[in-house]
């Protein structure tokens, strides 16, 4: 690892922990000409996953865009990074399990909804919304009716809506 003062190449290692989630492993450094302390992150790299969109163009599945959406569905909601971050990792785990090299968008957007349903009711809805491109309030009211159901059969579900 070069250092990030001096660009010398050798350095000890002094700490190494894994993450809570043990995706990734934080290492503190010291560069052995200057001193300088750093701290790096070492993951698993994996093969790059194409994207298929809609109107058919390939590009590479980014986790950061992935985040993006996450974070803009559950923007002023009681919900953590680190459970965003949990949920963008478990998404990439189980793409790079069903595919070899593409993924159709719509599935991307099917294991979205499926996390958000999970986390938050609220940023569920906002994202099916812009998924699915609603266009009148009635589809709104359908998305919300059939979350209440499903969590009338779902006992461990908290209570949503009131009856």
């Amino acid at each position: 690892m070069r250092c990030v003062q001096c660009g010398f190449l050798k350095d000890k290692v002094l700490d190494s922990r894994a993450s809570k989630d043990g995706t990734t492993i934080r290492r503190r450094r010291e560069c052995l000409r200057c001193s300088y302390r750093y701290t790096t992150y070492e993951q698993i790299e994996r093969t790059e996953l194409r994207v298929v969109k809609r109107d058919g163009t390939r590009e590479a599945l980014k986790r950061e865009k992935l985040m993006s959406g996450l974070v803009k569905a559950c923007e002023k909601r009681p919900v953590s990074m680190d459970r965003l971050d949990r949920a963008v990792e478990e998404i990439l785990t189980s793409l790079h399990r069903d595919h070899v090299s593409e993924v159709p968008s719509t599935m991307i957007g099917v294991k979205v909804m499926d996390q958000l349903h999970e986390i938050d009711p609220v940023a569920y809805v906002r994202y099916v919304s812009v998924y699915r491109q609603f266009e009148d309030v009635n589809e709104f009211i359908n998305e919300i009716q059939q979350l209440a159901r499903r969590a009338r059969r779902d006992p461990m579900q908290r209570k949503l809506f009131k009856e």
